[in-house]
């Protein structure tokens, strides 16, 4: 009874003005700075309880306004005790709006979902976050826009990353990616409608995100054989695409490479499953190596594609810095290094392998604006990446300055490396392929 009479006085306020009430209430939120941040946990928490009440509504339009509040405050804030009390109350409205709700509503809580996950860090909340959330998600696959559809297959990755507890449950959400990104035929055997390019690379980056929790040695390289093959046909310059669809065919491919299943050899397994006998081993080997070779040579022509009169510049630069990073990873086995300072306490962020940078460039995009706070105060975040100290903080003037001048020498010289790999790269000076 209690729980009725407060979503009566929340359906009140909101439906005199959605847009008012979450515009003053999200600027309350946001202006709360850690020094009265406890003096105002109870208005915090008042806000955000109006909003939840708001969800049980009839009006779209006010679950509409109340989810942007919540999205509002999960960015802004990292909300653990929040969502410690209220987490499956959230998820059930969630759903609710998946269920009931217009495309606009069902790309809203998509994302909301996301971040009750991101929020609630890996046990079992986001465990059963993800196994209440996925049947849901998967129908909601089948229709709508293409906005929703990518609001739709970030959630999946994102509830999957943080909830899944073992492989099968990670397949289970890979495969519902991949059949959006490769769709086979259907029942009444007619073709399946291919994927924008918007859907498609957005289904590649998810699907490419998750596919960084899987260690090498639990990959059978045979399960792969489909996937490496198609992605290869979207390096291949084609009108139905854009370029956003190959620089996320790009992404998953240095995944492969730096699993080693495109690196594999006779002599050695790479720590791949073992696999049924030794004829099955010869024939993946063979069919990988060849691969290796062509993709090789796919990754060379797209770092160095010219950017002539007519030609499509969209991405253009991105695409070739990527093919660049994936071609000397390829020939050198270095992976880029990004050094990300997230706070003035001398936090750095670290990443040295394709699967952490993936991971970073994933979580950016889909945390936006909250990625910062997030980085610093989510423990998820710091499990996932590495955390180092600025240590020329703490330095006197003249440490600071042979710091500054150590510094220098190394940029001077990684400089320098890159300018001779830009070289052989313009000179066309292929590293056989087939070793």
């Amino acid at each position: 009874m209690g729980k009725s009479n407060r979503r009566k006085a929340g359906a009140d306020q909101f439906d005199s003005s959605d847009a008012d009430s979450v515009s003053s209430a999200s600027t309350a939120l946001s202006e709360l700075t850690p020094a009265n941040e406890t003096e105002h946990v109870n208005s915090l928490e008042f806000g955000l309880d109006k909003f939840i009440d708001a969800l049980y509504e009839k009006r779209g339009s006010t679950r509409e306004t109340a989810l942007l509040g919540l999205l509002d405050a999960f960015e802004s804030h990292v909300l653990h005790t929040f969502v410690e009390n209220k987490c499956i109350t959230l998820l059930h409205q969630y759903i609710n709006s998946i269920k009931r709700g217009s495309t606009k509503e069902i790309s809203l809580a998509c994302r909301a979902i996301g971040l009750l996950a991101i929020t609630a860090g890996a046990g079992s909340s986001a465990h059963e976050i993800m196994e209440e959330s996925v049947p849901q998600l998967s129908r909601a696959l089948k229709c709508g826009s293409d906005a929703c559809k990518i609001s739709v297959l970030e959630c999946l990755a994102v509830i999957s990353f943080v909830g899944a507890n073992d492989f099968a449950e990670t397949e289970t959400s890979l495969k519902i990616m991949w059949e959006v990104i490769h769709p086979k035929s259907v029942s009444n055997g007619g073709p399946s409608k291919r994927p924008s390019s918007a859907v498609l690379a957005a289904a590649i980056s998810a699907w490419s995100f998750l596919l960084t929790t899987i260690s090498s040695w639990r990959i059978n390289p045979d399960t792969w054989k489909e996937s490496i093959s198609f992605l290869s046909t979207l390096l291949e310059v084609d009108e139905r695409y854009d370029r956003s669809v190959r620089i996320a065919a790009g992404e998953a491919i240095a995944l492969f490479f730096e699993l080693g299943i495109l690196g594999m050899s006779y002599s050695e397994e790479n720590g791949v499953e073992n696999f049924n006998n030794e004829v099955s081993k010869r024939c993946t080997v063979t069919y990988m190596q060849s691969m290796k070779a062509k993709i090789s040579g796919q990754v060379y022509d797209l770092s160095m594609e010219a950017g002539g009169k007519g030609a499509d510049k969209k991405n253009l630069n991105g695409q070739r810095d990527l093919f660049q990073k994936i071609w000397d990873f390829v020939q050198m086995g270095e992976c880029p290094e990004v050094l990300l300072k997230i706070s003035s306490k001398r936090n750095i962020l670290r990443t040295s392998t394709w699967s952490q940078l993936i991971q970073l460039n994933f979580l950016k995009r889909y945390l936006g604006r909250g990625f910062l706070k997030h980085a610093q105060e989510n423990e998820l975040l710091h499990d996932v990446f590495e955390y180092t100290v600025d240590k020329t903080e703490s330095l006197s003037a003249k440490e600071k300055k042979i710091s500054r001048s150590g510094d220098e020498k190394g940029r001077t010289q990684k400089l320098n490396k890159d300018r001779r790999m830009a070289q052989a790269r313009k000179q066309g000076h292929l590293i056989a392929q087939d070793e």
